[in-house]
């Protein structure tokens, strides 16, 4: 007897938008530089990545949706980090689907 083959097409589709968030140069600036700083609010990382403000937190919300980086509210600023283990975690399925 012969199993069904099951896609899980909104599993896939989730898992898309991840590696899609993750997979932008930007948005790995983004990254990189809140890495160098340990934590850093929107206006900083507009700033010091010369781009316009809503471009900034645009590609940071993509960030906090696939997981990519946390939020901590100070007040009305929201400070940024990166969130290692999902990053690491991301990282290591791709490696492993391709090893």
């Amino acid at each position: 007897m012969e199993t069904a083959l099951e896609i899980k097409s909104l599993l896939l589709k989730k898992g898309e938008l991840v590696l899609r968030a993750l997979n932008h140069k930007l948005r790995q600036d983004i990254i990189n530089l809140i890495h160098e700083n340990e934590e850093m609010n929107v206006t900083d990382i507009y700033m010091r990545l010369n781009l316009e403000q809503t471009v900034a937190s645009q590609h940071l919300s993509i960030l906090r949706k696939a997981g990519f980086v946390t939020t901590r509210r100070e007040g009305k600023q929201v400070f940024y980090s990166v969130n290692y283990s999902k990053l690491e975690h991301v990282q290591s399925s791709v490696i492993s689907l391709l090893v």
